[in-house]
């Protein structure tokens, strides 16, 4: 992983404040011009090592998209991940908790959908909502909420030992000024304005504690095993760069390999000359 990249993961144990990590960072390139083509062979690289993580069948890898409205989460998925085979690649968006799912654990609902081996699954937003959302509204007390940071650290340590899981976790890192903005292109743009909600304005009054939540959430459950990446978010393509070097070089480290095949070769090769030579002699008495 390129020095770059080091600079975005959140060391295990160190302490997060987020005013310390410009968002409108963008590395070496200066526009997405430049950024594209590197961008273009990540996706293609992502794409084979999606097809050999499929046909080795042994590893599985969850992505987790965490971010304020308007920080990119869709877009990520959409010119990010856009390359995988959905056969072996889902997307998930956990919204607001059911009457049954409030009925079990918070975790309850997650688990069903943690990826199987072969497959990747994205979680756009996830079961940091529950220390995030929850914790801001006061949608549960903080005695409930403040034990939830140990309980997911042990969740994802059992996804990941269990079953061979890797976990890489983006925070989707954009300033104030530039969620107004967006904002104001979604009023702007007829395709967009579905988007549109009343609470994406009222949740603003509450930055300085979604703040506090995130830096919370960063320092205390980026592990070894599950570590959470701050990507600069205020420039899409500079998003798009970063988190499509860091899967595809997670993959490669992974070191997959094709699987042997597990049928006599030269069987199936004589089996398949000796059909063909049938109907070409069924083909000349026609």
């Amino acid at each position: 992983m390129s020095d770059y990249l080091k600079k975005l993961i959140v060391k295990p144990g160190s302490k997060i404040r987020l005013k310390h990590f410009d968002p409108g960072y963008h590395g070496k390139h200066e526009s997405r011009k430049a950024a594209l083509p590197e961008i273009e062979e990540n996706r293609q690289k992502m794409q084979e090592l999606q097809y050999l993580m499929y046909a080795e069948n042994k590893h599985s890898l969850l992505i987790v998209l965490q971010g304020l409205d308007a920080g990119g989460k869709d877009g990520v998925v959409r010119h990010v991940l856009t390359g995988m085979n959905p056969s072996g690649c889902v997307s998930v968006n956990f919204k607001e908790p059911t009457p049954e799912d409030l009925a079990h654990d918070f975790l309850w609902r997650v688990h069903p959908h943690v990826p199987g081996k072969g497959s990747v699954t994205i979680f756009n937003r996830s079961h940091y909502e529950d220390v995030l959302v929850a914790r801001v509204h006061g949608l549960v007390p903080e005695k409930v909420w403040s034990k939830r940071y140990v309980q997911i650290n042990d969740f994802e340590q059992l996804v990941s030992t269990e079953n061979n899981t890797t976990i890489l976790k983006f925070f989707l890192h954009i300033s104030k000024d530039e969620q107004l903005a967006r904002f104001k292109k979604r009023l702007d743009d007829p395709t967009r304005q579905w988007k549109i909600s009343e609470s994406d304005y009222k949740e603003r009054g509450y930055w300085g504690d979604y703040t506090e939540a995130f830096e919370d959430v960063l320092t205390k459950t980026s592990t070894e095993r599950a570590p959470w990446f701050i990507i600069p978010a205020n420039h899409k393509w500079f998003r798009n760069l970063s988190i499509s070097q860091i899967i595809t070089r997670t993959m490669e480290e992974m070191n997959m390999q094709m699987p042997k095949p597990t049928v006599n070769l030269t069987e199936i090769r004589r089996q398949y000359h000796q059909a063909t030579d049938q109907e070409k002699v069924g083909g000349k008495k026609h």
